[in-house]
């Protein structure tokens, strides 16, 4: 059975893109291993928010690598069988969520330290194999040699829309206008910063998924996975 051999997947691309809900749902196909980078990188940003290390756009990088040790960051899964976060023991999967940590995660994930440190958490969690990590530099700097790289794209104003009715299903409204602005923003910040910008790697597939449902997007990524599974 080809599904016997293990793999890295590795899911980059833009935000609000779809990229969590499409690794998730082949781990739990696969049997393998979750990890949802941008998770750790907002549990960090909501550390700073409770700890007030953001003033503005500032972030105090001083206390933040003082504190950083410190942190901790672990996944458990929950009664449906999906990896939510931790932060310092505490469930905080709802609290990254937010467009307060939304509107800060670019600029503290665009800090080097924090990104070195996370990613070694990162490639730690796949020297086994078996797993699927999303993100924005996967393919590129925390797994250059992962079997299958999916770059996932769609328009800003899909992805606004997109986020504005994940918010909705949680009890946020947010106008669509406030968050196509921080879809732009943090799309700026990612493909800009110094430390392992957002780039597609150039094995990569492309996937836009601007007009494809879930379901559709679910079989494709399959589908890719099947092809290198069977080489």
């Amino acid at each position: 059975m080809v599904e016997n051999k293990k793999i890295i997947i590795a899911i980059d691309g833009f935000s609000s893109c779809g990229k969590s809900t499409m690794a998730k749902e082949l781990a739990k196909r696969l049997g393998y291993i979750y990890v949802d980078s941008g998770a750790m990188y907002r549990a960090i940003t909501l550390y700073c928010l409770e700890h007030g290390l953001i003033t503005g756009e500032v972030v105090d990088q001083v206390a933040l690598e003082k504190a950083l040790p410190t942190i901790s960051i672990t996944f458990k899964l929950n009664r449906n069988g999906l990896p939510e976060t931790y932060l310092d023991g505490k469930n905080v999967e709802r609290e990254i969520r937010t467009m307060a940590v939304s509107d800060k995660v670019s600029q503290v994930s665009a800090i080097p330290f924090v990104r070195k440190a996370l990613v070694s958490l990162q490639q730690a969690l796949g020297k086994e194999k078996g797993i699927v990590m999303d993100g924005r530099d996967i393919g590129t700097t925390v797994f250059p040699d992962a079997e299958l790289k999916i770059f996932v794209t769609a328009s800003p104003e899909v992805r606004a829309l997109r986020r504005c009715e994940e918010l909705a299903a949680k009890g946020a409204e947010v106008s669509f206008q406030t968050v196509l602005e921080n879809v732009k923003k943090r799309d700026y910040i990612d493909q800009h910063r110094e430390e392992s910008p957002l780039v597609m790697a150039k094995d990569a597939v492309l996937l836009d998924n601007s007009t494809l449902s879930i379901e559709q997007q679910n079989e494709w990524l399959y589908n890719k996975y099947r092809e290198v599974v069977s080489k």
